[in-house]
């Protein structure tokens, strides 16, 4: 059960109203949840892969900035080059699957983690929300995300919950993006459904 305290602020995250969610998975620092378990399939039916969705404007920010300095690719050539690391993105493939099976089989996406696991480097955004809400050690690359992101919370929380998304129709937290390129994959990010 999660509380309505943390989907306002996740609302407020999103500029949205989150669907799915069944628990907050990992909590900032500041208070607010930053990555929240989303339910296997979607309360309209939809089958949703991505387990832990993370939420917090200024770790999606980050991650997106990484993603556009070129990580995802500099990782994808890791995988390839160090069985060492594959093994260990193999078993986070794996833990990822197991956590979503424990809430509910959904057979439309069994054996589809997130995140381009275990072959591929998609979405880091995906890779930090795993490694927040498993600990460290789980997921390799939502390790070094969260290494390379610093304390990101340092400046105070990214939002102050207040009334629901559905109540500010054009709430939009503020990301702290000022390319573009960050500012669009942010939005993409952020409007999935969580």
């Amino acid at each position: 059960m999660v509380s309505e305290q943390d989907l306002a602020a996740v609302a407020a995250q999103l500029g949205r109203e989150p669907r799915g969610t069944r628990a907050v998975a990992h909590r900032c620092p500041c208070g607010n949840p930053d990555v929240v378990e989303t339910s296997p399939r979607l309360p309209d039916g939809t089958p949703f892969p991505t387990t832990f969705y993370l939420t917090c404007p200024k770790a999606t920010a980050g991650a997106s900035s990484l993603e556009s300095e070129g990580l995802m690719k500099d990782q994808q050539a890791r995988l390839a080059e160090d069985p060492e690391l594959a093994a260990r993105y193999q078993k986070a493939h794996q833990d990822y699957l197991d956590r979503r099976e424990a809430i509910e089989h959904v057979a439309e996406i069994a054996g589809i983690s997130a995140g381009g696991m275990p072959e591929r480097v998609k979405c880091l955004h995906v890779h930090l929300g795993h490694a927040l809400a498993a600990g460290p050690g789980v997921n390799p690359f939502g390790d070094e995300v969260r290494e390379r992101l610093g304390d990101w919370w340092a400046s105070g929380p990214c939002v102050t919950p207040g009334p629901a998304a559905s109540d500010v129709p054009h709430a939009a937290p503020a990301t702290g993006a000022t390319d573009p390129a960050h500012i669009a994959a942010d939005e993409r990010y952020r409007h999935g459904p969580a």
